[in-house]
């Protein structure tokens, strides 16, 4: 995530994180990671991209999105707050160490497996869900360590309870999701999709996987059929895709919020990936 990150960092004896995220510089980016994250919105507005889903986020917004969701908030660059910060977001993030299969195959823990399950497409917890779910979620920092997880296990139950909760990505996006066996293709992906608006250094992105640059590019090119920035670009395109959806952005503006400092080559990119100039893109789509 972006560096204005305010977390409270796991200790030995905690089992999730707790945290703050606060963005005054508009830096949010289009990531994900291994953790499965719940987020609740307390100031600022914008849209929220989970996946292929696109939709318009304000305080009180609350989503339980599952593991290597991409997602990301962009706020509103005239949205008002009272302490000037763009977005404040209260998440917890966990992993499935948390809820181990033994666990969630008790009957007692019938609900908070069906919360998992349904966070796979990414949810969005409305109405009465989101009044229990989010004051849960505020008084968990304040707990002791026992009682925090108790409390953990009673907001996913109730969020596998509820009836007010609405999908968010496809069931089709969820097919499409990035997959491999490959640990160093993993490693190269996650690195490239958390770090596509800076300057790739392929000696940084060599070391993470132990292999000599021209290597790397060899054995990329023979696992995905792309050249690493081939692979790159087609992260930024894809990103670019959904941002065109908001027709308050300027073409430009994607462009760069997407990752290219170049407008032309935006558009090159664009049209050699998707067949269409981005203009025309977004009046199809």
């Amino acid at each position: 995530m972006p560096a204005l990150l305010k977390k409270v960092k796991r200790k030995e004896d905690e089992s999730f994180f707790i945290g703050i995220f606060q963005d005054t510089l508009e830096t949010c980016t289009w990531h994900y990671h291994d953790n499965y994250e719940i987020s609740f919105i307390t100031e600022g507005s914008g849209k929220r991209i989970v996946a292929d889903s696109i939709e318009e986020f304000q305080p009180g917004d609350l989503v339980f999105i599952g593991r290597n969701i991409p997602h990301v908030w962009i706020v509103d660059k005239e949205s008002y707050s009272p302490t000037n910060r763009k977005l404040e977001m209260v998440f917890l993030q966990f992993t499935s160490e948390v809820l181990c299969t033994d666990l969630l195959a008790l009957p007692e823990f019938k609900y908070v497996a069906k919360a998992l399950t349904l966070s796979e497409r990414g949810i969005r917890i409305m109405d009465k869900t989101l009044n229990e779910v989010s004051e849960i979620m505020l008084q968990l920092p304040y707990l002791g360590n026992f009682d925090r997880m108790l409390l953990f296990y009673r907001l996913m139950d109730i969020i596998g309870r509820s009836d007010t909760i609405i999908p968010l990505s496809s069931k089709e996006f969820v097919n499409t999701l990035f997959t491999t066996k490959n640990k160093r293709i993993v490693t190269i992906h996650e690195y490239l999709m958390n770090n596509y608006r800076e300057e790739i250094d392929l000696k940084k992105l060599s070391a993470l996987v132990n292999m000599a640059e021209g290597s790397l590019c060899r054995f990329f090119k023979m696992q995905t059929g792309m050249t690493v920035f081939e692979y790159l670009n087609k992260i930024k395109v894809d990103f670019a895709c959904k941002l065109l959806m908001d027709k308050n952005l300027s073409i430009n503006d994607v462009g760069y919020d997407s990752g290219f400092n170049n407008l032309s080559y935006f558009n090159k990119q664009f049209k050699k990936i998707t067949g269409l100039p981005p203009s025309e893109y977004r009046t199809r789509f």
